[in-house]
């Protein structure tokens, strides 16, 4: 089928008329929306070997199995395990030498009474592609942002058909099939924050790229990795927690970039509120810091993941640039504590620096009141003058008028914080400085990030690494 006209009748057709798919429909919350378009475009018995909505919380756990939430990945994983394996079962003998099974499935929370918002949902698609092959699967997460209900259930439709045809003719390009999910539809209607590619379809696939595909691709403006390396949709990592964030470019993550955590870390959990839980630890990489595109980028993106990884921290990647951007997002997963630990430049470009807010009307004190008008607190790691050599901390640093009134203003009202307990030695630390040094393979480097990190970077050659040359 040509691309240039691979509507999503196209694409339902396509499949209907491919006489070695055939598979299950298993929808809950929103209708049969996907299954409709394979009925709509003519040829159906030859693909759609059952459909179902379990609906009715007593049947879905019958089907299924308990859950503790019914539009969630464990809802979705326990549909597709279950419709696949009976599937199997009831048709494998008869023509399982020449059919391709696969089951689609999703469970979705669209806008009605009840719920006049935004709706969002798990879908998911576990086929085979060629018989009696063991299963791939791709799950994703959506955000359904139409103003309607019919306008939603559309967009899920869509999204379904584009989600099967992506898995059958799709696959071997994961790239070109993350970009074909939006075929016929806008961010402004879907949002995609979450996917993950399992299975003999994608060999080599590392899904944390799969992540950054979808911040590059602008399907969302932010997606998340925990430090075991598996992608999550946000909200199931972050949902009503404590967040702790540091942003950089961890490129790489030196001694500096770890102090500055873990000092802010200790005074985030003396704060009254986080003191009864356990809060989250996110590094976040935005794409100023990435290369967009370029398979060297992306090399480079997993050394910093791996790193950071072997620190224990989650990872967050986004298209965010202003901090205030940063907060919002957080706010909308959480109402607890948001902190965030800066350098002292980072802060004087938040509240100090017009430059960075030339779309805003209000300018810096506009941002400052975006980025401080939830739970919001800022911990600011102290800086050396490379001139003087005096250490410079947030309250006694130089701010230019007027704005001088404005950082007083945030440090007595407990919005910014100086941290405290610091190791002096590590403030001569600059990861550009690291990088360099790293790359005119200056040993001095090594003392310069933590030991883990210089195992890795050693052990996998990143960033330009390579072993000093032996004299002969």
């Amino acid at each position: 089928m040509d691309d240039a006209t691979s509507s999503t009748r196209q694409k339902a057709l396509a499949i209907n008329l491919d006489a070695t798919s055939y598979g299950t429909f298993a929808e809950i919350g929103a209708a049969q929306e996907v299954a409709r378009w394979f009925f709509s475009v003519g040829g159906a018995a030859g693909t759609v070997a059952k459909t179902i909505s379990a609906y009715d919380m007593g049947v879905s756990d019958a089907l299924y199995g308990p859950a503790h939430r019914y539009v969630s990945r464990e809802r979705l994983e326990a549909m597709l395990k279950n419709e696949f394996s009976q599937l199997l079962e009831r048709l494998d003998p008869k023509r399982g030498d020449t059919t391709r099974f696969f089951v689609f499935a999703d469970t979705v929370a669209t806008r009605s009474y009840s719920h006049p918002g935004n709706g969002r949902g798990w879908l998911g698609v576990r086929f085979q592609t060629r018989p009696h092959e063991q299963p791939s699967e791709i799950i994703v997460h959506a955000h359904l942002f139409d103003s309607t209900l019919a306008r939603q259930q559309e967009a899920l439709g869509m999204l379904g058909v584009n989600l099967i045809y992506g898995a059958f003719f799709r696959c071997k390009d994961p790239t070109d099939l993350i970009t074909s999910l939006m075929d016929e539809l806008s961010r402004e209607r879907v949002e995609l924050d979450m996917i993950k590619l399992s299975g003999p379809a994608f060999p080599g696939v590392d899904n944390r790229i799969m992540s950054l595909l979808l911040v590059e691709r602008g399907l969302t403006e932010a997606a998340m990795f925990t430090a075991r390396g598996e992608v999550v949709q946000p909200s199931e990592i972050l949902h009503k927690k404590p967040i702790l964030v540091e942003r950089g470019s961890f490129r790489p993550a030196t001694k500096l970039t770890l102090d500055l955590l873990n000092r802010a870390l200790e005074q985030f959990l003396q704060e009254p509120s986080v003191r009864v839980q356990q809060p989250i630890v996110l590094a976040e990489m935005t794409l100023r810091s990435l290369d967009p595109g370029s398979d060297v980028g992306h090399t480079d993106f997993l050394a910093r993941a791996d790193i950071l990884a072997s620190l224990g921290f989650d990872v967050l990647i986004s298209r965010f640039e202003p901090y205030y951007q940063l907060a919002e997002y957080l706010a909308g997963y959480t109402d607890e504590l948001i902190g965030i630990a800066v350098g002292l430049a980072s802060l004087q470009q938040v509240t100090a620096d017009e430059k960075y807010y030339t779309d805003l009307p209000g300018g810096v004190l506009e941002a400052t009141g975006r980025l401080f008008k939830r739970s919001v607190k800022m911990y600011v790691y102290p800086t050396r003058d490379p001139v003087s050599g005096q250490i410079q901390s947030v309250e006694r640093s130089s701010v230019p008028p007027p704005w001088h009134h404005l950082r007083d203003l945030l440090l007595e009202i407990g919005r910014i914080e100086p941290i405290r307990g610091y190791d002096e030695s590590l403030l001569s630390i600059h990861t550009p400085d690291v990088l360099a040094r790293i790359q005119k393979r200056d040993p001095s480097w090594e003392e310069m990030v933590p030991a883990k990190v210089a195992e890795i970077i050693k052990a996998k050659n990143l960033f330009g690494w390579q072993p000093a040359r032996v004299m002969s």
